[in-house]
């Protein structure tokens, strides 16, 4: 499959009249925008705001960051099975507006939602901190339960991203770069020397409000399944998490998944990229092993030499890891696990809740139990009510002076472990 990826620089975000994308300056009609959010019934309001890297602003509790990308040529659409029809995507011409995204932010269940600071010491721990972010708060109808919020600001922001992204449509990119994964005979016999090496997705599934989609679906209903790596980048997969904000994957993370760009840049070259396989987190442990026998008995099949394995989340998910890890490698497969740490603040526990021989090549996104302090900052986003109680605060952790202390648990894309902060290896 062959997608082209068409990129545009963008420098600017303002509100104007009427929406546009002019050299590089995105014109945003706020009143549509949010006309566009409150079409859902359940969002009782919602208020629409710019947050630009090195202001002094916070943004949190944070629900999801989404880039706006829109497709221009081929089969299927952008978010297919949400925003779009149900078709097979990742094929075509994309194009994504670049250096922006949309925050969507809401109390949806704040103990588990995040932070992004735009300027100070906790800016470096998100890379969202170096976007143009249009925030959205959205407030439900007093009759709307928790999981109706969430699918309302879940789907608020994939509507506005899409209606974004839009405007790029009749304009010409700023690059354009293309991807190709060939069918696996075809990919074999294009480089025959080259080791075939894939990558394993696991995606959070373990209950209600801890969800991702593929396609629509949410993936608590699906057995390990093959992707072409495009198909990531038309959204067929998207988070509905409401999980700890460094070990969440946002909507953003799985458009722009640093292992498949990295793999992309290998393939033909030192490795052959074969493909993804998604595979699920499970709560009970017949799921986690009937998973972890289906995400193996796919790397045999595609007669692979390596595996990249990601994991998100973090306790319970550490098992489903472990199994994926030594049942692969006991197929033969040499395999790389990324994952985070939770080492305690002195860094003496033990940082994942299993462990295995078998997993002798570690990759780590870093400690999320560091402690952090974050200064006040002169505008605040949304609210600060959840900061005591979101995972890595505590009741002390607003100080008279307005300094939050916090763990690096409450920054979205912090230590998450699709690798957006600086990763090494052991």
């Amino acid at each position: 499959m062959k997608l082209e990826m068409g990129y545009f620089n963008i420098r600017d975000v303002v509100f104007g009249t009427g929406s546009k994308l002019d050299s590089g300056v995105l014109t945003i009609d706020r009143a549509a925008l949010e006309r566009l959010v409150l079409e859902d019934e359940s969002i009782k309001s919602v208020v629409v705001d710019i947050a630009r890297p090195g202001e002094s602003v916070r943004i949190t509790p944070v629900k999801d960051v989404i880039e706006p990308r829109t497709k221009v040529a081929g089969k299927g659409g952008i978010f297919p099975g949400v925003i779009s029809n149900v078709e097979t995507a990742g094929s075509g011409t994309t194009y994504a507006l670049k250096g922006m995204a949309v925050v969507t932010a809401g109390r949806i269940v704040g103990f588990q939602e995040g932070i992004i600071d735009m300027t100070g010491p906790g800016a470096q721990y998100t890379p969202f901190s170096r976007l143009i972010n249009v925030c959205m708060v959205c407030e439900p109808v007093e009759s709307a339960e928790r999981h109706v919020y969430e699918k309302a600001v879940r789907m608020a922001g994939l509507r506005a991203a899409a209606y974004i992204g839009s405007l790029a449509k009749d304009a010409v990119p700023d690059e354009i770069k293309v991807f190709e994964t060939l069918p696996l005979m075809e990919g074999k016999a294009a480089f025959p020397n080259l080791p075939r090496v894939a990558y394993v997705q696991m995606l959070q599934s373990q209950g209600l409000l801890h969800d991702t989609y593929v396609y629509g679906v949410d993936v608590k209903r699906i057995v390990p399944t093959l992707l072409y790596p495009t198909e990531l980048m038309d959204g067929a997969v998207i988070s509905g998490n409401c999980v700890s904000a460094c070990d969440k994957n946002t909507t953003y993370h799985h458009l722009n998944n640093p292992v498949v760009a990295d793999l992309y840049e290998a393939h033909g070259k030192t490795l052959n990229f074969t493909g993804v396989i998604i595979t699920n987190e499970n709560v009970y442990l017949a799921d986690k092993q009937r998973s972890s026998d289906w995400t193996a008995k796919l790397c045999k099949m595609l007669d692979l030499d390596g595996v990249i394995i990601s994991q998100e989340g973090f306790g319970n998910p550490d098992t489903d890891l472990i199994m994926n890890c030594k049942k692969i490698e006991a197929e033969g497969i040499k395999t790389v696990i990324i994952t985070d740490e939770y080492a305690g603040r002195d860094g003496k526990s033990q940082s994942l809740a299993d462990s295995d021989p078998a997993a002798t090549a570690v990759v780590t996104g870093g400690n999320a139990n560091q402690v952090v302090l974050l200064p006040k900052l002169d505008k605040v986003i949304g609210t600060l009510d959840y900061v005591t109680k979101i995972a890595g605060g505590n009741e002390n952790s607003i100080r008279e002076e307005g300094i939050i202390e916090v763990e690096l648990q409450v920054f979205t894309g912090a230590t998450n472990e699709l690798g957006f902060n600086t990763l090494s290896a052991r």
